[in-house]
């Protein structure tokens, strides 16, 4: 971990920035189809965070499958969103899921977890449990009747919020409530999550993962406190 400071930053040239460089290419997204659209976004944004998505089918099936569109949408309720899109056109394992039973868990992999966070990709028939597959042990949820990954840091119970439809390809945005955190010992600290010990993976373009690396500290700036629309300001 090491701490930012300007006078001694590396300049563009410093960091192997030449002048050729400077000359941007320019692509018109309307000229460019749906799978170059797909390798051109995820090498752009970068590094993304994976949600690994364990849901039920129908028949009781636990399915399993990692999902870099992910972020936070809401703080009070806690919610997350995740976007899943479809295989020509058809909706993935996952999706059905949480569009039929409305309940989904989110784990974190860890350094440990990438190989099988990577091998959950591979496309399975519905009735094929990637947990199972890969060996992984799951634990029941506490408020959602869809299992946990055991192995995982941290899991996060949701339950669907919406589903909100995007663009030409059916990819739709998936809302979900966290109902309960799933922490592992050790990992939180004075509300906060230790991420350096949490050693969290993400997605890059390509078949490409990365790891933390530094963690770079800034000094901390002030913030007005986060609110209930209508209500008294919570403690910091």
């Amino acid at each position: 971990m090491w701490t930012y400071n300007p006078a001694t930053a590396a300049s563009p040239k410093t960091r192997g920035h030449t002048p050729e460089q400077d000359t941007p290419m320019h692509l018109n997204a309307a000229d460019l189809n749906p799978e170059e659209t797909y390798k051109l976004m995820t090498g752009v944004v970068v590094p993304r965070p994976i949600a690994w998505i364990s849901s039920v089918s129908g028949a009781g099936t636990v399915n399993l499958a990692p999902f870099s569109c992910y972020t936070i949408v809401s703080n009070k309720p806690p919610m997350v969103g995740v976007n899943i899109g479809r295989k020509a056109g058809v909706r993935k394992d996952t999706a059905v899921n949480i569009k039929n039973n409305g309940e989904f868990v989110v784990n974190i992999g860890d350094e440990d977890l990438l190989e099988s966070v990577h091998l959950s990709a591979v496309e399975h028939p519905a009735d094929v449990s990637e947990a199972e597959l890969l060996g992984l042990d799951v634990l029941p949820g506490r408020s959602v009747a869809v299992p946990r990954i055991g192995a995982a840091p941290i899991s996060l119970e949701c339950r669907l919020h919406s589903i909100t439809p995007f663009g030409e390809t059916g990819a739709e945005f998936f809302v979900g409530e966290i109902m309960v955190f799933h922490i592992r010992e050790g990992l939180l600290h004075n509300g906060k999550i230790d991420t350096a010990q949490l050693r969290p993976i993400c997605r890059l373009g390509g078949p490409n993962y990365a790891t933390l690396g530094d963690i770079v500290t800034m000094a901390t700036l002030a913030q007005t406190a986060k609110t209930i629309i209508g209500g008294a300001p919570e403690a910091a």
